[in-house]
């Protein structure tokens, strides 16, 4: 129906998360609409964006460094871990201003039906985070939906056998089957501070 080059932008468009069909084509004809330089200007901020982030080597942040910026905060308590399934998770957390410890980014949560099991996740890694001796608390701050929930149960059964080690699940205040980017503050900070453990029964 249309060109190539314009069936190509439409069709990768499309391979974006939330975007469909007709949005594609919307967002498509509106690219060609605009100026060049506008164009240009977004083709540079994907590619710079893909060149410069990567991940940080310990806590799987997004990062243009070796570490985070929260990892190489040394005013941040390394006694306690946040366990959280993406970056903007990171910083629905942050924007509380509740929470001074450290994060561990799982990049996904576990969804059979996608494919996804512990083996896709940074959960390696978390085990090993989780020897550190000065390590006193992991919250587990996954998702409150199904797939969250299974995630957190799985990482309270992995981590249950570590002595002297609280893990705690957010307390009440998210509502099921919501995602923590789209929580306000003031919900979340109140989840965070009244966490619950997750191995008392």
């Amino acid at each position: 129906m249309y060109s190539a080059p314009i069936q190509d932008l439409i069709d990768e468009l499309g391979r974006l998360p939330g975007i469909g069909p007709k949005s594609a084509q919307r967002v498509a004809f509106h690219l060609l609409r605009v100026p060049p330089a506008e164009a240009e200007r977004l083709a540079t901020a994907i590619i710079e964006a893909k060149r410069r982030v990567r991940f940080c080597d310990t806590c799987f942040n997004l990062s243009e460094s070796e570490l985070c910026g929260i990892c190489a905060d040394d005013q941040r308590d390394g006694s306690v871990i946040c366990v959280v399934e993406d970056a903007r998770d990171v910083v629905a957390v942050e924007r509380t201003k509740e929470f001074r410890g450290r994060y561990h980014v799982l990049q996904g949560c576990i969804n059979p039906i996608e494919g996804i099991g512990p083996e896709q996740l940074r959960v390696g890694e978390l085990i090993r985070r989780a020897a550190d001796p000065e390590l006193r608390e992991i919250i587990v701050c996954t998702n409150p939906n199904i797939e969250g929930e299974a995630t957190a149960m799985y990482l309270a059964r992995l981590l249950s056998s570590s002595e002297n080690l609280a893990v705690t699940r957010l307390a009440s205040g998210l509502p099921v089957g919501s995602d923590l980017e789209y929580a306000d503050e003031i919900t979340l900070g109140r989840a965070l501070s009244g966490r619950r453990s997750i191995t008392d029964g």
